[in-house]
This record gives structure tokens, sequence and C-alpha cells, in this order.
């Protein structure tokens, strides 16, 4: 790993980021707004967290080994106000704010931004040109839009817990918070985008409406178009795949877990001679990709005698040497010490905190050549800039 003196000194060098002089009021709460607002921080934006006081992110109380390192995480970057929304004069701190900033970011359930006199009509008097995100579980229409919506309820509702899982056990739920993270991600390439149109064209603002539903529907595949097509429901189908067989993990001698993929037909027939049955190329079971998938129970009895005869450095080195798509299932302490993490440095120690500690988290992604993102400055305390932004 870098030295923490190794990290800091990168970020130092490096210029603003392509977002560079780009403001952000941050008003939202939890994981898709930081995730979002995070992702805009690391590539240069000015990221002002407005939070309540005495209170701050409820990341700040999501605490593993007795560290908030969510907030850890999510906050790098960022600046922190506090401000009493329900307060006359913390509405007016906030719209000198806004006055000065690109793009606001908000979280509440749809309505509450009405209720306190901040509702996007009122934002753009005090600014055109303001780009709005406002982030809710359903969206800001609909029947669904006044009801709670965290990711856990759109993770159920939206297509993925049905599909995740093994068929003959209950759906299976992400163990983080997907739905966020993908709808965050999702957001940040809505400013980037938004911002191109706001400087390079008419200058108006607009808003934008961002649920934690769609954009997580949005990345499970053709599942509309394929019920269209045939009127089957996807599934549940554990490691495997519902397109190309074989796909599965296969536990090994020494009981480590490897993941294969053989997604093409010249994979698959690499894979029998590499296991010892060619003959198996041409049988009218495993002869296409389409009847591998009808008989994939039958093709995964002989990859499992095969595997479980083996150790997993032993499978590994035939496979690697073969061409073989295939690679070992690696928990997070294997992640740390492998070349893959080592190489890339896929995890860095992130900006000192005034304690003179870090705290490992992941990298700036993506990497961009010319105008990379940085880790500038860590997770900042609660109102620690009530006097850099509201004197």
């Amino acid at each position: 790993m870098k030295s923490n003196s190794d990290v800091s000194g990168a970020q130092e060098q490096a210029g603003p980021g392509p977002l560079g002089g780009v403001r952000v009021v941050d008003l939202s709460r939890l994981v898709a707004g930081n995730q979002l607002t995070m992702l805009l921080a690391d590539f240069g934006a000015e990221v002002i967290k407005i939070e309540q006081p005495g209170q701050g992110d409820p990341l700040r109380h999501w605490r593993t080994g007795g560290e908030p390192l969510h907030w850890e995480v999510y906050g790098r970057n960022k600046k922190s106000v506090a401000l009493d929304l329900k307060s006359a004069e913390g509405r007016e701190s906030l719209l000198r704010l806004v006055a000065g900033a690109d793009v606001l970011v908000e979280s509440f359930r749809p309505g509450t931004l009405e209720k306190l006199n901040l509702a996007p009509a009122e934002l753009h008097k005090h600014n055109s040109r303001l780009l709005i995100v406002r982030i809710s579980g359903w969206g800001q229409t609909g029947e669904f839009a006044g009801r709670p919506g965290f990711g856990t309820l759109v993770e159920a509702m939206s297509g993925f817990a049905a599909m995740n899982g093994f068929e003959d056990r209950e759906p299976v739920l992400p163990p983080n918070s997907l739905a966020d993270m993908v709808a965050g991600t999702y957001g940040a390439f809505a400013v980037a985008a938004a911002l191109r149109q706001s400087e390079g064209r008419d200058g108006s603002g607009q808003v934008m409406d961002l649920s934690l539903f769609e954009p997580l529907f949005s990345i499970l595949g053709p599942l509309a178009a394929a019920y269209e097509a045939t009127g089957e429901i996807k599934q549940r189908a554990g490691s495997r795949s519902q397109t190309a067989a074989p796909r599965n993990v296969y536990k090994t001698k020494d009981g480590k877990w490897l993941a294969l993929s053989s997604s093409t037909q010249a994979m698959t027939e690499r894979l029998l001679r590499t296991i010892g049955h060619p003959d198996l190329i041409d049988d009218p079971r495993f002869a296409s990709n389409s009847v591998r998938l009808q008989h994939a129970d039958e093709l995964d009895v002989v990859l499992n005698g095969y595997f479980s005869a083996r150790t997993a450095d032993e499978i590994l080195d035939v496979m690697g040497a073969a061409g073989v798509t295939m690679a070992p299932v690696m928990a997070i302490d294997e992640l740390l010490q492998s070349a893959l993490f080592r190489s890339r440095d896929v995890v860095v120690k992130g900006p000192a905190r005034k304690d003179g500690t870090s705290v490992l988290m992941h990298n700036v992604v993506p990497r961009l050549s010319r105008t990379p993102g940085t880790l500038r400055t860590p997770a900042p305390e609660l109102g620690e800039h009530n006097r850099q932004y509201l004197d």
C-alpha cells in the first residue's frame, strides 16, 4: 500500500479536476446523495454539505468498530455547514449559498422542499441557472411518490430480489446499499450532462427527478423485453446465467470457490479440452449454448467432478495456461493482499484527519489521464465550515 504521505503528496500535485469551479449545495442524507456528491467532489467540485445542527447526516451514526466509516468515505472532499432549514434564518442562509451555486442536491420525501418554502421555483428566483437534483425512492410524481423510499424497498420492488438467489430458496436482497449507490452514480452523470447543457447553451437551470427505483431497474437487463417476447418470468438461478452456460461457482478440493464464465462457444470448447473431455464438444447436450442452458445441471456434474478433485491453485494454474476464463472468489482480506489491488492502487489511505490518522478507502474512479480526480480533504466535522460560508 502507499503510505499516507505518498497519497497526500500525489493529491497536492494534482490540478483542480474537471469539475473545478463548480459549487454544489448538498441537502441530501444517507447513501444516494452522498454517493452522488462524493463523485462530484472527487473530480473537483466544491461540495457544501448542509446538515441539521446537533445531528448531522445519519451516515455519521453508522459505526463499524466504533468508527463512522461510511461517513469517512462518502464525506471525503466535502465541507460541512450546520443549518436549521426549519428556521427563517437557516433558510435565508441557504438561499445566499444557492445564489452562488451551480447545483443543489436534496433527498427529502417529495413535497418537503415545498413545505419549507424552498420549492424549485423559489430556488430559481435566486439563481436561474441552478441545477436541482431531487432524489427519492419512487420519483417526484406517480402513485408512490409520497411513500417512504428506502433502498431495501426499492430492491424488493424493482425486480432485483426476485431474480437474485436460488430458485428453491427465498429471494435475496443485496448486502449493501445497492439501489442508493446505483442512483447516486446515475445522478452524478446527470449533473455532468446538465452542466454541459447549462454552460454551453442557454444557461437555464433545470430540475432532475432521480428515483432509486428506475436506475436499479435499468441495470437489470432486458427484463421487460424478455417477458414481452416469451411471457416467462426470469427465475432465480443462483450463480448461473440464464443467457450463457457454463457459468457458476465451483468448490475445490481445498474448500475454496472459483468462478467460471464461458460465454462463447470457443471458450467452452477450450474448457472441455482442458478438463479432458473433448468428447463433450459434439455431445448433443452441450454442442451449443442454447442446449447447454437446458442441460446445465448435467454439465455442472462433469465440471464439479473435475474441480472437487483438485486444489484451487492447481486449477487456476491449468486454466490460466489454457486461457480459460476462471478466477477465485475473494473476500476483502485476500483482495487487499492481491496483485490486482496493489498494482492498481484500488484502495488508498484517505487524507489525514485532525488527529493524524486516516482511513483506508476506495480510490477515485474512473481514472482520467489529464484531469484526474483526487482525495484532498477528510470528511468534515459537523458544522466545521460554518464560519467560512456563513460569516
